[in-house]
Order: structure tokens, then sequence, then C-alpha cells
């Protein structure tokens, strides 16, 4: 096997592969991407057999041929060479030369044939989808993702499609049983993609799989195919195909954490309410982030403002207070709440106004742009 390739298209391929190889050494095998030189093309594939990514760039000569080397020594080598092409050569024992005008570099390599079998489609019923719009989704969800594996269903966002006359409705959700967020986006897809076989229960997509699927939307303009396979997502832009072992299992009835009644609305400045939670929860415990609100309503017959007062308090640190003016005209309530929930809710807004919708100290509080009533985030309260 021999390779010749200009050195940003050979860097491009392989920071795409990154974050995919398994740095853990349960299969040692998995620190390795397989390169193979066929029809003028240099094409990479990595995978950790929850995530996989393929992806090619053209050669400037090549030989045909494959080999398997370390991922991340791969990458940092050829990130310190000069611009302009890289000759990269299989030796005996497949060892793999990488070699630069009068720069040679000498890496152990695997056979080809050591390396997992590499995860594969035959669907060609994909829906063209908003990259944007998407990414945006993620980013509205992932934070609420549970990290206990003892409930792997929670462990990724669940990801379901609703069809709605020429217009589809997707909908993400995410949950670790302390917090709740989902978010709904309307898309306008052709009638055959409409017509797609998108599993009619959802699927759930694990974290990993959302990271990297995140990072491939953010060098993308436009659109991009998605489809479902079996136990697989599988995502596609140009050259580029990312396929996602979905998480088998039920997710819950999330509908029923989604508070019905909630008749005391208070109407925050986001900016203001994000940066007086980040100074109060400074002083709260530093493993649960505690902090109180206690909201007063507007005096009957005066303005239409209210008061809300955010306090903290540690035994070994100190405590501190803050009060906020809101649009609030309900009855005195006083509640608790990890101040991180609300802070990557806060983060996840791009309104300037936050409604915070309570019912009373017992009851979950839920959150939501005011501008955006189609993205909701419920939070549970703490014993204060």
């Amino acid at each position: 096997m021999l390779i010749e390739v200009e050195k940003k298209d050979l860097l491009s391929l392989l920071g795409k592969t990154q974050n995919i190889v398994e740095k853990r050494n349960t299969m040692p095998v998995l620190i390795n991407v397989l390169l193979e030189a066929k029809d003028g093309l240099l094409k990479v594939f990595a995978t950790d057999l929850e995530v996989s990514l393929t992806d090619q760039v053209p050669t400037l000569k090549e030989k045909p041929g494959k080999v398997a080397v370390s991922a991340k020594s791969l990458f940092e080598i050829v990130k310190e060479l000069d611009d302009g092409p890289v000759v990269l050569t299989k030796r005996d024992n497949n060892w793999l030369e990488i070699k630069q005008r009068k720069s040679v570099f000498n890496l152990v390599g695997i056979a080809a044939e050591e390396y997992p079998v590499f995860p594969s489609y035959a669907t060609k019923d994909f829906m063209t989808i908003n990259s944007g719009v998407f990414a945006d989704m993620i980013e509205k969800t992932i934070y609420s993702v549970s990290n206990d594996e003892t409930r792997y269903y929670l462990n990724g966002v669940f990801f379901e499609r609703i069809n709605k006359d020429a217009v589809t409705t997707f909908r993400m959700v995410a949950t670790d049983g302390f917090r709740l967020s989902i978010v709904d986006r309307e898309m306008k897809l052709v009638e055959t993609q409409r017509q797609s076989a998108f599993p009619a229960t959802g699927v759930i997509i694990p974290r990993k799989g959302l990271f990297e699927i995140r990072k491939m939307l953010e060098t993308i303009d436009g659109e991009f195919d998605l489809a479902v396979e079996g136990s697989q997502l599988v995502v596609r832009r140009g050259s580029t195909v990312l396929m996602v072992r979905l998480i088998e299992g039920k997710f819950p009835s999330y509908q029923q954490f989604i508070p019905q009644s909630v008749p005391n609305r208070v109407q925050i400045p986001r900016d203001v309410l994000l940066s007086c939670l980040k100074r109060v929860s400074l002083l709260s415990n530093q493993k649960y982030k505690g902090i109180t609100l206690a909201l007063t309503g507007a005096v009957s017959g005066g303005s239409s403002g209210g008061k809300m007062e955010i306090t903290s308090n540690n035994p070994e640190l100190g405590d501190a207070k803050e009060e906020i003016e809101v649009e609030y005209k309900g009855g005195d309530i006083k509640i608790g709440f990890n101040a991180r929930y609300m802070l990557d809710v806060l983060n996840s807004f791009e309104d300037e106004g936050v409604d915070l919708h309570l019912n009373d100290q017992l009851s979950p509080g839920l959150m939501r742009p005011q501008h955006d009533q189609a993205y909701t985030c419920v939070v549970m309260p703490m014993r204060i």
C-alpha cells in the first residue's frame, strides 16, 4: 500500500476520528483507525463499536492496500508536518511509514484483518434534515441525559417523528429523573420522505453518538441525510457517514412528568436570573448546589411587578442572598432547586426572557423561553 495525499486533507480526515476511537483499553484494537487505499481515494474507518465513522479524500497517487494504526499517534504526527503532500507506505509486519521530504516516521500497525468488522448499511430510505435545527435540538436536550448506567434507556435522547399533513414535527426528549427537557421542531419533508420507514415508537440515541453528530453538524451549512436501519442511526453528508448504535429499550412515558397545571407564572430576564444564580450558588452545597427561591407577588392594586429572593446556605462556607425584580402576581411561594440544573436550562435558552411556572414547594417547576413554547424544561424541587 502506498498513498500520497495532501496534508490538509489527511489532517481533516483524521481529526474526525479522534473522539470516536476508544481510549480505554477494554479492547486495545479500538485505539486504531483503518486506512484503505482504493480507486484513487484514501478511506478511513474508526469505531468504538457504538459510534462508527467512515470518510474519504482523494489521493495524489496510490497503490491499493489497507492497514490499521494508532489514530492519535498518526494524527499528532501529521499535525506537525509542513503543508504539502505526505506519503504513507505500508512496510513489512504492517508498519506504516509517514514521509514528507526529509521527515520520516515509522508507526507500528496491525493487519487490517484484525480490525473489527465495520458496520454497513443498505437502506436508501433517508430523510433530509436541516442541520441547524437538528443541532439546536441536541443542545436543548443533551444536558438532561442520565449518567446512571443501571437505567441504560435514559443514557440517551429519545427522538421521534410526528407527521402532521405537509409538515413533520420532530421531537427530542431527555431526562435523568431530576429534570426533563423536551423540544419540538417542524420541518418540511417531501412526500416520499414523509413515508420513510422511521420507527413509530421512536428511537433512543446515545449521548456519545449525539456529541459526534453535533460535532459533524458544526461544519455543515444546509442539510444532511438521516435514516434508521435496524438498531442503528445513519447520518450522512457527502462522503462522511456516521453510524450510531441505538439504545435498545423503552423510553419512559415522559408526558406524565410534565405538570399540566402550574398557575403561578413568573417572568424574568434571562441574563439577570443567570448571573444571579451563578453568584448565589457559589456558597451553596458543592455537591447538590441547593438554592432557595422566595417569591412575593405585586401588592393588590399596585404595580404589576413582584420580587424574587434567591438564597443559599452552606455551614462550611457561609451564605448568600440576592433580590431581583420580576413580573409576578401570585401568592408567596418558597421553593428549593438545584442551581446547576437551572443554569443548564438557562444556558440553552436564546430568548431574552424566561417564563418560570410554579405550583408549590413540592411540585416540579417548569421553565420555557418566553417566545418559544415548543421548548419545555421541567426541574424537580429540592427539600428546603
